[in-house]
């Protein structure tokens, strides 16, 4: 559906399957995590790449990343989380109509203004069944709820969409230093250690590099937000907007 919005708020769906249920339990872990991480030297990121897995896996390397928004906690206001649909296949990319998303430390207010800007875009609409299950949003949510101070969501699940598309609505919504971008992803999966470790720094490479052309779904889960940030991307984006 194009531009449905129903209020209410998204419970969390994955509490006690990918981080813990309890509130104590959970803040306790991501204070842990986060306090293992190296401390943050440079400019504070305006875009990060994170993983979506459970805790046990990949609390400390989430940790890493948001670790190093911490020197912007009070400027930041705004929380763009895109990532891959896990358990709904659809086309183009798909916000929430509903009003926040809970997690067991407290509720994530919706950037209202934010949504419906984007569901100008044709590549754009609100479908709540991706929503209710997935994991790939909600797990980022604990640890953007502990670095920051008050901040605003806007959740986005991409299906079949080219980078393109997506780059043209992460530019949208990129804003100034009152906005990050976190980009929920993982990486290879079920690999013999030595093979998923080679994989894995290809892939890293390819990141680093800009070259989003390298990237595909053996490489990592979610590939179209990743693949955004590709020189050809822009250029696609670029032609779309002029």
């Amino acid at each position: 559906m194009k531009g449905a919005t129903m209020g209410g708020v998204r419970p969390a769906a994955q509490a006690g399957r990918f981080y813990p249920a309890s509130s104590v339990r959970l803040q306790s872990d991501v204070n842990d995590y986060l306090a293992g991480a190296v401390p943050p030297e440079g400019p504070v990121p305006k875009a990060m790449i994170a993983p979506h897995a459970g805790y046990v896996y990949s609390g400390s390397v989430a940790a890493a990343a948001f670790v190093r928004l911490g020197p912007a906690h009070e400027r930041i206001r705004r929380a763009v989380v895109i990532g891959p649909s896990h358990y709904e296949e659809f086309d183009g990319i798909v916000t929430s109509g509903l009003d926040a998303f809970a997690t067991p430390l407290g509720v994530v207010p919706v950037d209202r203004a934010a949504r419906e800007d984007v569901l100008g875009m044709p590549q754009v609409s609100v479908y709540e069944p991706a929503h209710q299950p997935e994991h790939s949003l909600e797990v980022e949510l604990p640890f953007l709820q502990t670095v920051l101070d008050e901040f605003r969501l806007v959740p986005l699940l991409v299906g079949r969409a080219g980078a393109a598309e997506v780059a043209e609505v992460l530019d949208r919504l990129w804003g100034g230093g009152e906005t990050c971008v976190v980009v929920s992803s993982d990486l290879s999966h079920y690999l013999e250690y030595g093979v998923a470790r080679r994989r894995d720094q290809a892939t890293a490479e390819a990141i680093v590099g800009l070259r989003g052309d390298r990237l595909d779904g053996q490489c990592a889960w979610g590939t179209a937000p990743l693949r955004a940030c590709s020189p050809r991307a822009r250029a696609g984006c670029a032609r779309r907007c002029n």
